[in-house]
């Protein structure tokens, strides 16, 4: 029995933060009120007391058969995580967005230009960014936002500028739709300074992160959700076989985009596009998106995916 002295409410709470929240001994130290080595302290009392206990499990993660299969069919680095079939929705974007983090932050440096293509993962993925202290970082918009009904501009700026504060980078707008109506306003458009700015900008990104939208997630996509796409378009969109998209440009299940005929009026950069991008991280966090982001990777969008293993075992399901 501890007794009032042995602290084990703090010893609980600094557990908890640190080990099933991730959170740094730094902030626990400041949520708590303590200094960082009290919470070095009670972590290891957590350990002594066996309040925690710490197993190596088996051959899991990136170096699973699982993982290495995904690897060798589609030339890609599989980051996998471990999260069980019967995951919920939300711990399974927690665990799978807090992964892609730590890889995004890992390959941030000094003048990187990082791609950010806005949507529900991605927003997951900038809260769990390890913030570091750098110059030079460029945070460019990869898509378009704005639509008839819903700009959704300070959704996807808030996205953006979560980004940019976490490495002290500024932020480059694409003020443009997600899609546009005609055709030919996007030709008048892209012959603008401002839009060929960005799209310059984009052309010399060292890094793209971004999920893949589907028509059928268990997760609602925000392109298909908050009604980017007309009715008509959509019904067209789905006779054409489409299953979802990359940074709004649509996808059918083999990988192939060009023909689909919204993808003329996309903003978004085409899979053969984002190829010209040296790390391109792909996260999905959902077994029903399996079709879309066996799309994705067929297309070539990625050289990085970041996903747990009921995807991933859905993905190879449909081989």
């Amino acid at each position: 029995m501890y007794g009032v002295h042995d602290r084990y409410e703090e010893i609980y709470d600094a557990a908890l933060r640190h080990y099933v929240h991730g959170e740094t001994m730094e902030s626990i130290a400041h949520a708590m009120g303590v200094s960082r080595s009290t919470v070095s302290r009670l972590l290891a009392r957590a350990r002594e007391e066996g309040i925690v206990r710490i197993s190596l499990a088996g051959h899991q993660g990136s170096r699973s058969p699982l993982a290495l299969e995904l690897a060798d069919e589609f030339g890609v680095r599989v980051h996998l995580v471990k999260v069980g079939d019967a995951a919920s929705p939300a711990r399974r974007f927690d665990q799978v967005t807090r992964r892609a983090g730590t890889l995004v932050s890992s390959l941030v440096g000094d003048d990187t230009g990082i791609g950010i293509a806005w949507g529900v993962t991605v927003s997951l993925v900038a809260r769990h960014l390890e913030p570091r202290r750098l110059g030079g970082v460029r945070v460019v918009q990869l898509n378009g936002s704005a639509h008839a009904g819903d700009t959704a501009i300070p959704y996807v700026g808030s996205i953006l500028q979560t980004v940019a504060e976490a490495y002290g980078g500024r932020v480059v707008h694409f003020p443009v739709p997600a899609f546009f109506d005609h055709l030919e306003s996007k030709e008048w458009m892209w012959r603008e300074r401002s839009v060929r700015s960005v799209l310059a900008e984009i052309d010399r990104l060292d890094l793209a992160v971004f999920g893949v939208g589907s028509l059928r997630g268990r997760v609602p996509s925000h392109v298909y959700s908050a009604g980017y796409i007309e009715p008509a378009d959509l019904a067209k969109i789905v006779q054409e076989g489409a299953v979802g998209d990359v940074c709004t440009v649509l996808l059918r299940e083999d990988g192939t985009w060009e023909d689909i005929e919204l993808n003329r009026r996309a903003t978004g950069p085409t899979p053969s596009q984002l190829q010209a991008i040296g790390r391109r991280v792909c996260v999905v966090a959902d077994p029903q998106r399996a079709q879309a982001t066996l799309g994705a990777l067929r297309a070539g969008v990625a050289t990085d995916l970041v996903c747990d293993d009921s995807t991933a075992k859905a993905v190879l399901n449909r081989l």
